[in-house]
């Protein structure tokens, strides 16, 4: 038996990672919320890559991937996938998916995909801001910038 069948339903961590990958599979930002051996890592980011990409249009944002969902959205040439119990509300992940795109907006005036690549460490504050042990912290896109600035002013 494994921790996660073990513990109640109520206390599991909803998301289990977050890749942001551009067009070519590049993975900018990667936040694992539950343990996985680095060579399964990359197996995962290759597989999702995969699966999503290949996708027609047409079909929802929403995939079942093992035993999880991933629920993802391309905004410009980067796919920003979250990879949920297969339980939770695919729509509040696609609005969460926009909220996390529009504080990155936010926060970096017009963000681009240079932004994740030479301030990583901003976006990871970003996400860390949102989203706490694979949990959504805060809804509220104007309470985080606010944060955010806060932090940003105290260097």
């Amino acid at each position: 038996t494994t921790l996660s069948s073990l513990t109640p339903s109520l206390f599991r961590i909803m998301i289990q990672f977050i890749l942001l990958q551009n067009r070519a599979g590049k993975t900018r930002l990667s936040k694992w919320y539950s343990p996985y051996p680095e060579d399964e890592k990359e197996k995962i980011k290759a597989e999702v890559h995969r699966l999503i990409t290949s996708r027609d249009s047409k079909f929802t944002n929403f995939v079942e991937f093992r035993k999880h969902k991933i629920i993802y959205r391309r905004y410009a040439g980067l796919y920003f996938s979250f990879c949920v119990d297969m339980n939770d509300n695919e729509l509040a992940y696609l609005e969460s998916i926009h909220l996390f795109v529009e504080v990155l907006d936010g926060f970096f005036q017009n963000v681009c995909e240079l932004d994740l690549v030479f301030n990583f460490h901003k976006v990871y504050m970003v996400l860390d801001e949102l989203y706490l042990c694979g949990e959504i912290q805060e809804t509220s896109r104007q309470v985080v910038l606010e944060r955010l600035h806060l932090v940003e002013n105290l260097d």
